[in-house]
Order: C-alpha cells, then sequence, then structure tokens
C-alpha cells in the first residue's frame, strides 16, 4: 500500500486504499467498537466547505491554545513525518506543514472525509498523503511516523486502550504521541444535554476526563510528558441545538452573548482552565524506545 505525492508543483495528494475499507460499519471492533458509524461522519464532511487552514487569530483563544501545545512540544524539523488519526478534512496538518516543516499524513475512514482530505491541501498547494483505511486493520502497513496525533477522536470510543494502542503501533520509538478531546464535563455538559442530547450521546464522557486516562498510560507504559485542560470556557462549543424549543432559543441567545462578552475585555476569564470549564484537554507522551 502506498500513497502518491506530487508536491507543490503538481499541488495533489495521494489516497491509500485498504483492500477492504469499508470492512467494519463501526470504526474498530470488539471492545474499541465506536460510538459513530461511516454514515455519519460521511454527512458530516459532506457539508464541510473548503479550503480549510487553522492559523492564528486573536480571539480565538480556543484553537490558539491547541496550537500552543503543538507549538510548545513538536520539533521544528523539515523532513520529519507526521501522522493525523482521524485527519479529515486536514486544517491542523497544513499547520504542521507550515511550521515545522512537517510531511504530513491524513488517516480517516470515511470515503467523504478521505475526498475532503485530499482536495484541501491541494487547494492549498500543500504536499501530503491521504490514507484511507481502518485504524483497527490489523494489516494496514503505515509508517512509523514521528509524531502521531488526534483531536476529536479517541472520545468517540468506549475503551480509549486499544484506541491508543493502535496509535502506538504507526509511531516510531521515541516519537511522539499527542492526543486531544473537545471536554463536554461540568458547565458544558449542562448546556449540551439540554441543546444536544444526541451529539453529547456520541462521545464517552469518560475520556474527556484526564485522570481516567491513567488507566491507559498504566496498561501501554506510558509517561506523559504533559497532560491537562487548554482553551478556557469557549461558548462556541456549545452553540448548538437539535430542533427548536423555547428553552433551547433562549439557552442559545445566552451563549452568544456569552461569547461575545468573554471576547472582548473579559477574555481574560477565558484563560482560567478546570476540568468543569474547559473546553478541551489534551496530552502529550513520548513512546518508549522499547
Amino acid at each position: 500500500m502506498t500513497c502518491y505525492d506530487k508536491g507543490l508543483g503538481g499541488g495533489a495528494v495521494g489516497v491509500n486504499f485498504a483492500d477492504d475499507p469499508q470492512s467494519s460499519g463501526d470504526l474498530g471492533a470488539g471492545d474499541s467498537a465506536g460510538l459513530t458509524e461511516e454514515t455519519y461522519w460521511d454527512s458530516y464532511w459532506s457539508s464541510v466547505s473548503l479550503p480549510r487552514e487553522i492559523t492564528r487569530r486573536p480571539g480565538r483563544l480556543y484553537l490558539n491554545a491547541i496550537l500552543d501545545v503543538f507549538d510548545r512540544f513538536v520539533p521544528k524539523s523539515s523532513g520529519q513525518t507526521v501522522l493525523e488519526v482521524g485527519g479529515a478534512p486536514g486544517q491542523y496538518l497544513v499547520y504542521m506543514h507550515r511550521a515545522f516543516g512537517a510531511e504530513v499524513h491524513c488517516l480517516d475512514y470515511s470515503a467523504m472525509g478521505c475526498s475532503k482530505a485530499e482536495e484541501n491541501p491541494a487547494l492549498l498547494n500543500i504536499p501530503g498523503c491521504v490514507h484511507r483505511v481502518d485504524l483497527f486493520d490489523p494489516d494496514v502497513s503505515l509508517g512509523p511516523f514521528d509524531v502521531v496525533y488526534s483531536l476529536g477522536f479517541i472520545e468517540h470510543f468506549s475503551n480509549l486502550v486499544p484506541v491508543v494502542a493502535r496509535h502506538l503501533a504507526l509511531l516510531k520509538p521515541g516519537g511522539l504521541l499527542i492526543l486531544g478531546a473537545p471536554n463536554f464535563l461540568g458547565v458544558n455538559r449542562w448546556f449540551l444535554s439540554r441543546l444536544a442530547p444526541e451529539l453529547l450521546a456520541k462521545h464517552n464522557l469518560l475520556a474527556m476526563d484526564v485522570d481516567n486516562w491513567a488507566q491507559f498510560e498504566d496498561t501501554l507504559s506510558l509517561l506523559p510528558i504533559w497532560k491537562g485542560y487548554v482553551g478556557g470556557f469557549e461558548p462556541s462549543i456549545l452553540d448548538r441545538w437539535e430542533g427548536y424549543t423555547p428553552s433551547r432559543a433562549a439557552l442559545r441567545l445566552l451563549i452568544r452573548a456569552m461569547r461575545k462578552v468573554l471576547t472582548g475585555h473579559f477574555s481574560v476569564l477565558r484563560r482560567v482552565n478546570t476540568k468543569r470549564t474547559s473546553g478541551y484537554v489534551m496530552g502529550v507522551y513520548q513512546k518508549p524506545m522499547t
């Protein structure tokens, strides 16, 4: 299985198809079964407009905080290989290439997601490869990579141990593993349980409690370089609803008012990070040499 890369001149990326990329309805099997299906992600990605690129902007404290973790721990080394698991449509990989000179790879199993991930870097004239495979396919042969990361991926699974183990299988010994997930605990859970209960049900809330990460750390002999909550209170992750009701409309107005207030003179309040208020949780690990 190989992917091609025409580089900056051709402005194209290759798609690496496994022999049977549709082999499982859920992403994974057994105790690694996912909480979402491929059809969910195909529908989700079909509505995404391109091109997309994550950049630093004033007022985007939530996204800036994620980039802060990248800048702090990812080395600037031209030619290093970086893989994003569940990486469609590739907007963070564009940052990895521009900021660190990385050779970027995206792994996803959604047909529509891979199509978007193929198109996005081409529109931005960024070289890269897209691998349409099931992360849990034992026959997948990719990498190993210098850096493997996922953002908003692990919380879609009921058991984190096999999920993180598959990340590690694609990583070089001594390589860098970065995990990130939205945090729907505390005040965020209160809002989302009223505004978007179906969305909440598609996420494993236990995966958002960084204290629970000790389970896969101990099992996989991983010592965290750093882990914690970032982004502060982020109203934008709450600005959604599943059907109109008067109470949901009122809550949505409240969320938008909070977003406006907390983006202005009171933005300092968004720099406080706790399990019950922050918008994101992240961890950084180094794979053992043996």
